[in-house]
């Protein structure tokens, strides 16, 4: 039985700089809905919502990473 090693390191590599991004796609997702700390007059924190630019990132870094889902479950379906 042969190994073909390229082959092995090569998938090896692409799963790791998608996983790595897909994670990094979310996560900017994740902190675009967050809330933010504001501090207001005499040192009160309290949370601003995300602006609508911010939201809009957000969704679509979601709508990135749920496209890279589907098209990795239509590539083990074909």
């Amino acid at each position: 039985m042969q190994i073909d090693w390229a082959a092995l390191g090569q998938v090896f590599g692409v799963s790791l700089v998608v996983t790595v991004g897909l994670v990094g796609v979310f996560t900017l997702g994740i902190v675009g809905t967050s809330r933010r700390s504001a501090e207001g007059a005499g040192g009160d924190v309290a949370a601003a919502a995300p602006t609508a630019a911010a939201r809009t990132g957000a969704y679509a870094c979601f709508a990135l990473c749920a496209a890279a889902v589907g098209y990795g479950i239509y590539l083990i379906v074909a």
